[in-house]
């Protein structure tokens, strides 16, 4: 700290000074001298707000004298008090002189300060929404800078303190007035399509400032109670919630009365799931919690033991990429917003001591500065969001320096898990739902998804979870060549390693116009099969950008067919607005059009100007008369051939996803004429063909937008040394720009084999009917009924030098592999590992009845070796015609007949006194085991209701304590009993001592 040492800061901090000084809020003499960040990835975070502040002053209003109230840009003032308070600062990065920032930044706090309307202004404060969280950050910068803020400033910041408390208290569960149609509907809540966590974060938030530095105030009680009520309910879930007795902040978590959570613990906001939302449980916490670090005042409990935040976490652990922050294949915005996305990590990891998050917060922080880098240079919020994202981030940015500098005078830095150890942790699957419509994977290779939710349907797959690799989010097609194709049924199936020995899932949709299916495998591989839903199917675009630093985006990508390879260089500019110029052989005609092939994802089609030449010649357009398909208000045809550049044609709102709309421009006359141009708006068409008439009725194509680069019919492709795809269909496989086709021409039936690594040989097999697709793909037997009926038949699989793989089943090895026989349901896909592999003659006939028993029968005399998966080789010597069991019981017999295993368990964390994880009870792992502690109660969730017929407890040794089962189809209400309907199994015991024995495993049998 300069001009102040630290008895003088302490003589005007006052009483709590010392306390303060504690926290962390001045720094120790021992960092002074040291004159660095507590740890390396602090040292990012502080770079990165010393180059950003380059953009905040760029902001600054010097006519006014201070940072603007536009888009609450004087926030920054919270990144400006962190490196006007730490050592380093370097005014070569920040591009200006720290004197300077300090004038600026306190001249910004005292008019902010004073304008406030709970301090008697006018300008800015205490509107709930969201006034109070660029209130929150800064408040903070005034807590920091507060030895150099006069009295009177000092004053107007207390006011605002403990006024928006009790503004805030005194609404109770109502509606702030002052917020418009914002609401978290009282402490009831809402989930389906727009959670209302985000809002009862914002009531609790507003709250925290208060508690922290004014912890003695009479009125601190009643804020505290209702801190603790819109905080206890941020993530409830009254299923979750009623099984937990836990007292937080006094009260139990059972108390709770919102839902705020799709049951499968996954948050939707704008219509679909947000995990940028789901993150805001933490987002909130870590702005709050800095509050209470740096004022020296305990934290409320709930920060650190949220019902249903572990959860929560759970679900973004799936959804990691690996620049640490989710993937997000449902939302057109709040995409690759790096710089917003730190302080969840950050809270977690500092504040929680999560080894896994602090992996995640270490892997977004080695993006941030080629991040920054990235045009527009300096800003930490690109790409998607909105402009007050750039002064929240600065703050949050500096929020999160502060939990470091916390966590370092606190125990010392977490130590972040390894790539290894949170792939493992990370790694499963999960339905979240025919609501929610996500089918989810994540291997240590590759993250899948297959994505139901109207208006983003997709089949999504990103290969070593690379967060730039393929376009997922919004209404970018992967896969499917569009995302508005109605879903008229869905099928969905998961695989548990624990339950089923592998994971991994598969997803097959109906459309109107035939059946597509997604299967994907513990490998990282993945199958795309489809009867040909629509032309030009297959889709993956690639991101192709120049941003040094960050893996795979150094300015080209390169794809590799067997006809050759072709580099696609980046872009010079975000895509968008472009002009083409498509020239073709002469021709005479009256008519000419724009026919749209493939709109943009967002906007449809939207064009400046369509000019007509011959040659160098006059545009032929302007005296021509222009049509359209549709178009919207002040947006019609006539404006494309205008010659005016400030005015333009865009497509009707309702045909922004239409693929085959069209601009048409009657010349008048026949004219000649070679060539179009096409000056194109954000909204630009990604394919189209431009088509002439000489009566506006019959038209024929003369050139098409793009000419791919590359175009190969050898059934494979690699991605840039990224990702392999092998495919099986009519149709070639073209690369055009940044999108490579799989099936570029009318709808085929077409099989896709994608790896995250080289492509492999087509696995493709003949499954004897042609509604069955069926691959063997990383040695998985993958068959998928494309077809509205259950249907059987039989499959080969051909040996693999000799050996032959068995699967679950029947089946007879022949001269040309395993002949396996299958019956699947109408829509059914199933991915079969192989159990076994065998050396035999053919003849042999096998039966897997599960992975470790397999019946063997010979037609004559014979030694064969039989090896399970997992295990050790096995000579067995089969007598002519007579069957012989092999039973390896050492090897777990996958799959599992129990409905209980690696499901969710409640209570989860926090845990009531003296009891463990009830996750312990359904691991499979005999070592483990719940242990109840005082009238313990846990509850398993089997993920939908079934007809059980038993349930059946194992314990360990020693006194059993009296057990009741009890069921329930809804979590909120149950019965004794153990068969019948349930979605719900609860055990609850009674007068358990210390030295009772724990519930090694619960089984729910149908």
């Amino acid at each position: 700290m300069v001009g102040l040492d630290r008895r003088q800061a302490l003589g005007l901090l006052g009483a709590g000074g010392a306390a303060i000084v504690a926290a962390g809020l001045l720094p120790s003499p021992a960092r002074a001298a040291e004159a660095r960040p507590p740890d390396p990835v602090a040292a990012t975070y502080l770079r990165v707000l010393l180059r950003h502040t380059r953009w905040a002053e760029q902001q600054f209003d010097r006519a006014a004298g201070i940072y603007p109230a536009r888009d609450f840009t004087f926030a920054v003032v919270l990144g400006n008090a962190l490196l006007l308070t730490r050592d380093g600062y370097d005014a070569a990065a920040a591009g200006v002189g720290r004197d300077t920032l300090r004038e600026h930044t306190l001249a910004t706090i005292r008019h902010f300060a004073a304008s406030n309307v709970l301090a008697g202004g006018t300008e800015w404060g205490r509107k709930l929404f969201f006034d109070t969280t660029f209130q929150s950050y800064f408040l903070l910068a005034a807590r920091l800078l507060w030895t150099e803020l006069d009295d009177t400033t000092r004053g107007h910041v207390e006011r605002i303190t403990t006024g928006q408390a009790a503004y805030t208290t005194a609404l109770g569960e109502r509606d702030d007035p002052a917020s418009g149609g914002w609401t978290p509907n009282g402490l009831r809540g809402g989930y389906v399509g727009d959670t209302k966590l985000e809002e009862m974060g914002v009531y609790a938030q507003s709250l925290a400032p208060a508690l922290a530095w004014a912890p003695g105030d009479p009125a601190a009680p009643a804020w505290h109670a209702a801190f603790g009520a819109w905080s206890r309910n941020e993530a409830g879930l009254p299923a979750a919630d009623l099984a937990n007795p836990r007292l937080v902040d006094g009260r139990p978590v059972s108390a709770n009365t919102a839902t705020n959570l799709h049951d499968t613990f996954l948050v939707e906001n704008h219509g679909s799931f947000g995990p940028h939302y789901q993150e805001e449980l933490w987002r909130t916490s870590g702005r709050n919690a800095a509050h209470f670090l740096l004022a020296g005042t305990p934290l409320p409990e709930v920060l650190t033991a949220q019902p249903n935040g572990e959860l929560l976490w759970r679900t973004m652990l799936l959804m990691t990429s690996d620049a640490g922050e989710p993937l997000m294949p449902m939302v057109a915005d709040r995409e690759h917003l790096y710089g917003r996305d730190v302080i969840p990590l950050a809270f977690r990891a500092q504040v929680l001591g999560d080894r896994y998050a602090a992996y995640a917060e270490a892997q977004l922080a080695a993006r941030l500065e080629p991040y920054q880098a990235y045009a527009p240079a300096d800003r930490i919020t690109k790409f998607s969001g909105e402009p007050k994202y750039e002064p929240e981030a600065r703050a949050e940015l500096a929020i999160s320096y502060l939990l470091h500098e916390w966590r370092a005078d606190h125990g010392g830095p977490v130590t972040p898990a390894s790539k290894a150890e949170f792939d493992r942790h990370a790694a499963g699957t999960a339905d979240f739902g025919a609501g929610p419509g996500l089918l989810a994977h994540r291997s240590p290779a590759a993250w899948a998804g297959t994505v139901s939710k109207p208006g983003f349907v997709k089949f999504a797959w990103q290969p070593h979870h690379d967060d730039w690799l393929f376009v997922l989010g919004g209404a970018n097609p992967v896969l499917l060549p569009a995302t508005n194709i109605a879903v008229r049924e869905r099928h969905a199936t998961t695989y548990a390693k624990v339950r089923d020995g592998f994971d991994g899932t598969v997803g097959v949709l109906r459309f109107d116009t035939g059946y597509a299916a997604f299967a994907t495998l513990p490998t990282g591989a993945a199958v795309y099969a489809s009867t040909g839903v629509a032309g030009g199917e297959g889709v993956l675009d690639v991101y192709n950008l120049a941003m040094p630093g960050v893996p795979g985006l150094d300015g080209d990508r390169t794809y590799t067919a067997a006809e050759g390879a072709v580099t696609v260089k980046a872009q010079a500019a975000p895509a968008g607005a472009r002009t083409d110029e498509l020239t073709f052989a002469p021709v005479t005609a009256r008519h000419v059009r724009m026919l749209g092939v493939q709109p943009d994802p967002q906007y449809g089609y939207s064009l400046w100007s369509f000019e007509v030449r011959d040659g160098d010649g006059p545009d032929l357009a302007r005296a021509g008369t222009a049509s359209a398909s549709s178009a919207s208000p002040g947006k019609e045809a006539k404006y494309a051939v205008d010659g005016d550049p400030a005015t333009r044609w865009a497509v009707s709102t309702a045909d922004r996803p239409r693929a085959g709309s069209w601009l048409a421009v009657d010349l008048g006359a026949p004219e000649s004429f070679d060539r179009v141009r096409l000056s194109w708006e954000a909204a630009a068409g990604r394919k189209y063909r431009i088509e002439t008439s000489p009566d506006g009725t019959t038209w024929t194509p003369v050139a098409t937008y793009p000419v791919p680069a590359l175009r190969s019919t050898g059934g494979r492709l690699d991605i840039d040394g990224r990702a392999g795809v092998s495919v099986a269909g009519p149709n070639p496989i073209t690369v055009t720009g940044d999108r490579v086709t799989l099936s570029d021409g009318p709808p085929a039936p077409f099989v896709a084999e994608l790896y995250p690594g080289p492509a492999k040989a087509s696995g493709r097999v003949a499954t004897g009917t042609a509604a069955v697709e069926g691959t063997v793909t990383d040695g998985f037997l993958v068959l998928l009924n494309l077809s509205g009926a259950a249907v059987s038949g039989t499959t080969t699989v051909p040996p693999d030098s000799g050996v032959y793989r068995l699967y679950r089943g029947e089946q007879t090895l022949t001269g040309t592999g395993t002949e396996i026989a299958y019956a699947l349901g109408a829509a059914e896909g199933r991915v079969e590992p192989p159990r076994f592999t065998v050396r035999g003659p053919a003849g042999l006939t096998a039966v897997v009845r599960d992975a470790s028993r397999v019946e063997l029968t010979a037609p004559r005399t014979v030694a064969v070796t039989v090896t399970p998966d997992g295990g050790p080789p096995r000579r067995v010597v089969l007598p002519p015609g007579r069957t012989v069991p092999v039973e390896f019981r050492d090897v777990r017999p996958y799959p599992l007949d129990d409905l209980a295993l690696g499901r969710t368990t409640f209570p989860a964390q926090p845990l009531p006194p003296g009891m463990s994880s009830p996750a312990a009870a359904v691991d499979d792992d005999p070592a483990t085991a719940w242990r109840p502690g005082p009238d313990g109660r846990m509850v398993v969730d089997l993920g939908a209701v079934a007809t059980i017929s038993a349930v059946e407890l194992a314990w360990t040794p020693g006194r059993v304590p009296a057990t009741t089962i009890e069921t329930s189809v809804d979590g909120l209400t149950y019965r004794a009993g153990s068969t019948g309907p349930a979605r719900y199994v609860a055990v609850r015991t009674r007068g358990w001592r210390t030295t009772d024995a724990s519930l090694t495993r619960l089984s729910v049998r149908t």
